[in-house]
């Protein structure tokens, strides 16, 4: 983007919202060269991908996987200076369980070939899987790419996955848990073709692209706190624990925004040249619903309509002596047997700070956390003691478990997702939930936050 030339006005902005798609709208605004207010009701930027401050750590609210096709977060965080070779730890993409146990290693090789070579070469070095279901997942990736990676009409994963004559052990160990990871949506109900694109820029990309890149600082450090400053630094106010609760269109065609919190000293009113509502999809409706003289609630009933996904991350501390063979393992769920966990990230190898810290984590996690804290870690630490057989994982020093009971919406076949648009002038709303080929992602976040930003200006018919 151009910043606008000297002489002409300089727009102001309020976004509203501090997770990583309005600091993704912000920073693409203040690039376009508008002065913008960016408000965060919580006390910390970062929104469901954000630090928590604990008396045993600095922790996240989840634990997160960002893939090398991730081409906007990567290009923001250049732009508001953090490297991604510092920040983030590339993997090549994998899915390996803890050696000895019923899982299997699959590991793409670092040569840089062209899809789909790189998914033949970690079929053939593939352990824990017989030849039927090697060829299931050859079979798969070669008639998904003859579609192009497209349906005709969307169904559930399961379905695509019978469709498609995958093993059931194939399913157990790869697609299901892929599919938890990325759509945070149980496969039985999840969207295939969402699925499908996820595929496409993964095992379907170039090597590179399928990259799994894990964050070293937490959450809140690796972007939004980098795009404050960074705003600042460019003209830009952040407001955090300033609530905004109302909107308006003034006369001349501004919006007046309403706050109120400690950081607007109490309550506040100011206009704007133009608004990017970055907040939850429920939020973002009940500020558009009560907008005077605008007739937003087909908007809002679509905004209203998301069904909300859980997402549970086990921390369990040992000694610093304590360390896996990997930064991270998948892991075999069985509800059944209380053994909820799916991944685990030995997060000592991300900062060593951090040394003795696992991170366990439990997609679509709405019966696990029904559990109660004590009970689920308990259980956790049980399940990484008997998988690895190191009979120490089971008496962790500390835990925390931290449940994001609306960390996503349910990524269902043929989910109903609005743009950035709202119809009105100067007005756009930006999230992970907006129309987009990927679930609820950073990288959804960011593409949404980029979106509002580059539309806002176009006038609505």
């Amino acid at each position: 983007m151009l910043k606008q030339e000297p002489g002409l006005t300089v727009r102001s902005v309020a976004v509203v919202g501090g997770g990583w798609a309005g600091c993704a709208a912000a920073v693409e605004l203040a690039h376009q060269g508008c002065k913008v207010t960016l408000f965060e009701a919580a006390r910390v930027l970062g929104g469901r991908a954000r630090r928590v401050v604990t008396d045993q750590a600095l922790l996240d609210n989840g634990q997160h996987i960002l893939l090398g096709a991730y081409n906007e977060t990567l290009r923001l965080l250049k732009t508001v200076g953090v490297g991604p070779q510092q920040a983030l730890l590339k993997l090549p993409l994998q899915m390996r369980y803890p050696p000895g146990g019923e899982g299997m290693d699959f590991v793409a090789p670092r040569l840089p070939v062209p899809a789909p070579l790189h998914l033949l070469g970690a079929l053939l070095r593939a352990k824990g899987l017989a030849r039927e279901d090697k060829l299931s997942l050859a079979r798969f990736s070669t008639t998904a790419r003859w579609m192009g990676w497209q349906l005709h009409q969307d169904c559930s994963v399961s379905e695509l996955l019978e469709r498609f004559d995958q093993t059931a052990r194939l399913i157990q160990l790869m697609w299901r848990p892929l599919c938890l990871a990325a759509l945070n949506t149980p496969p039985e109900r999840a969207s295939a073709q969402v699925f499908l694109n996820v595929l496409r820029d993964s095992l379907g990309a170039r090597r590179s692209a399928s990259d799994m890149l894990l964050p070293r600082a937490d959450l809140t450090a690796l972007f939004p706190a980098a795009a404050e400053s960074w705003l600042q630094s460019h003209g830009g106010a952040v407001r955090t624990g300033a609530k905004v609760h109302g909107l308006a269109r003034t006369h001349d065609g501004r919006w007046q925004v309403s706050a109120s919190g400690e950081a607007v000293g109490g309550e506040w009113n100011a206009p704007f040249d133009a608004v990017v509502l970055a907040t939850s999809a429920s939020q973002a409706a009940v500020l558009l619903h009560a907008i005077p003289d605008a007739d937003l609630n087909p908007l809002c009933a679509r905004l209203t309509a998301f069904e909300s996904e859980a997402i549970t991350t086990c921390y369990l501390q040992y000694g610093k002596d304590v360390r896996l063979d990997l930064p991270f393992f998948a892991l075999v769920d069985a509800p059944e047997r209380y053994q909820w966990g799916q991944f685990v990230f030995d997060r000592g190898q991300l900062d060593a700070r951090n040394a003795g810290l696992l991170a366990v984590v439990v997609s679509a996690s709405g019966a696990a956390a029904e559990q109660g804290q004590a009970l689920l870690a308990e259980a956790i630490a049980v399940q990484l003691a008997d998988v690895f057989q190191r009979p120490e994982l089971g008496q962790p020093q500390w835990f925390k478990v931290i449940t994001e009971k609306r960390a996503t919406f349910a990524c269902l076949p043929g989910l109903d997702r609005p743009g950035n648009a709202t119809g009105l002038a100067g007005l756009a709303i930006a999230g992970d939930y907006t129309a987009s080929d990927y679930p609820a992602t950073l990288e959804s976040a960011v593409r949404s936050g980029v979106g509002a930003a580059s539309g806002l200006w176009n006038v609505p018919p």
